[in-house]
């Protein structure tokens, strides 16, 4: 087997989490979901959820990553010898992959668009053609197959260079990028004639619209912004090496994956309010609004739109790679440490289970799109099983886990380093993750199912 490798430092350690938990989610979700919540309110209620709800969860997930050194499965078995403590670990190698698998699809769509905005295809051509590309673009079937193969490619070729070589000098070269672009989006959105109501729609509090549902989305966007429940957080506390400050990764981690929801906010909704346009949600908002804005603003200076279409959507493809790279870790770990395969055979296997169903989930919009399991899509009944049962149901585990399996002692002599860190703050985390966020969960998960 393989020599196990480690982050290289702190700032290491929290670009990489960091990365994780920046994805597609916080571009085309956050800012939509915080207008239509109560903009400025929302904020509020969404950064408090992040840090009682969501963070606990985190260290949670890094604690028994870093307490027993090992992949998910890996970790159970070391922890709980013997109980059933393990089908939790068998769980969550399975659903990131399977998360992978559709999200991948969504990553493909980035590349396609990326490609487009190369090619100017967003400047200069009727506005009718722009708005239904995406329709046409999907439905298709070898254009997304192709461009979800080339993700997964993309994203394979980073796992193959390892932890130091592949995934911690990609994000450490890649985060400070995604900052930097999100940032330069942000500041041209906000300066565009008519951004105004965008900025409003995102900050102006109306505390009226804050309700149980309210609290319990802020909730659900905490918890999935930062990765939670699928194994990943776990699998990168394994490299964390045994002096990092568990405390300060965490709280950093938290910190750049609300800037970055915040900036992207920015982003989009200034210049979506700027076109005249209302806000929709989901892919439909980066994928047909904001191309749309983009042609539209073309009209006027065509250079400036076409660099703008193609800053977006390589922030978009990057933000994609970052999180799809912590989701392929988790089975390549597994398949490298419980099954003895080189981190070559494994990233070849978990690519290829990926791509297959993904392709699947591809087809599932076009050639397949009659096909439905309990009323849905392949690719809307995937993201449904990991949306609203395998995240909500891992999370929880990990949570009682630390907070309920584990002695206190064993929980505190890992969080705090033998007793040397954090020693006045872990009475606070310890009682969060033993009672607060298993509760939290417990509320998402119904949300998710009934609202």
């Amino acid at each position: 087997m393989e020599k196990r490798e480690n982050f290289g430092g702190r700032l290491s350690v929290i670009l990489a989490m960091a990365g994780s938990a920046i994805g597609l989610g916080n571009i085309w979700r956050f800012p939509y979901v915080a207008g239509e919540q109560g903009g400025g309110a929302f904020i509020i209620v969404y950064i408090l959820a992040s840090f009682i709800l969501a963070l606990p969860i985190f260290f949670s997930e890094t604690i028994i990553g870093r307490r027993s050194g090992s992949n998910a499965v890996g970790a159970m078995k070391k922890m709980a010898p013997g109980t059933r403590w393990k089908w939790i670990g068998i769980m969550t190698v399975i659903s990131p992959m399977i998360v992978l698998s559709y999200y991948s699809v969504v990553g493909g769509w980035s590349v396609e668009y990326l490609f487009k905005a190369l090619a100017f295809d967003f400047t200069g051509v009727p506005s009718d053609s722009i708005s239904g590309f995406f329709s046409r673009f999907i439905s298709s079937t070898w254009e997304p197959v192709l461009a979800h193969t080339i993700f997964i490619a993309l994203t394979a070729g980073i796992i193959l260079g390892g932890v130091k070589k592949g995934i911690e000098k990609f994000s450490k070269l890649t985060m400070p990028i995604l900052f930097l672009l999100i940032v330069v989006i942000a500041v041209y959105s906000i300066c565009l004639p008519g951004a105004r109501g965008g900025v409003d729609y995102l900050l102006k509090p109306d505390f009226s619209k804050i309700s149980a549902g309210t609290i319990a989305s802020a909730m659900g966007q905490a918890f999935f912004s930062l990765s939670l429940g699928v194994g990943t957080i776990l699998t990168y506390g394994s490299y964390i090496r045994k002096q990092e400050n568990l405390m300060v990764s965490g709280v950093g981690t938290a910190v750049a994956d609300i800037s970055f929801a915040i900036l992207a906010g920015f982003a989009i909704m200034p210049a979506v309010f700027a076109a005249g346009i209302q806000p929709g949600a989901g892919p439909g908002l980066v994928f047909e609004t904001l191309p749309f804005i983009f042609n539209k603003m073309g009209a006027r200076i065509p250079w400036i739109s076409a660099v703008v279409a193609i800053i977006f959507f390589l922030t978009i493809l990057v933000a994609a790679l970052t999180s799809a790279i912590s989701m392929f870790e988790v089975g390549v770990a597994y398949l490298m440490e419980e099954k003895g395969k080189s981190r070559k055979k494994a990233t070849l296997q978990v690519g290829l289970f990926c791509w297959v169903i993904g392709l699947l989930c591809s087809l599932s919009f076009g050639p397949l799109s009659g096909v439905h399991i309990f009323g849905k899509s392949i690719f809307d009944f995937l993201d449904s099983l990991c949306s609203n049962w395998l995240m909500p149901l891992g999370g929880l585990m990990f949570t009682l886990f630390v907070g309920w399996k584990m002695s206190r002692s064993d929980v505190e002599d890992e969080f705090t380093n033998h007793r040397k860190l954090n020693r006045r703050g872990f009475p606070l985390v310890y009682f969060l993750i033993r009672y607060i966020a298993p509760v939290g969960i417990v509320i998402v998960f119904l949300s998710n199912l009934l609202l």
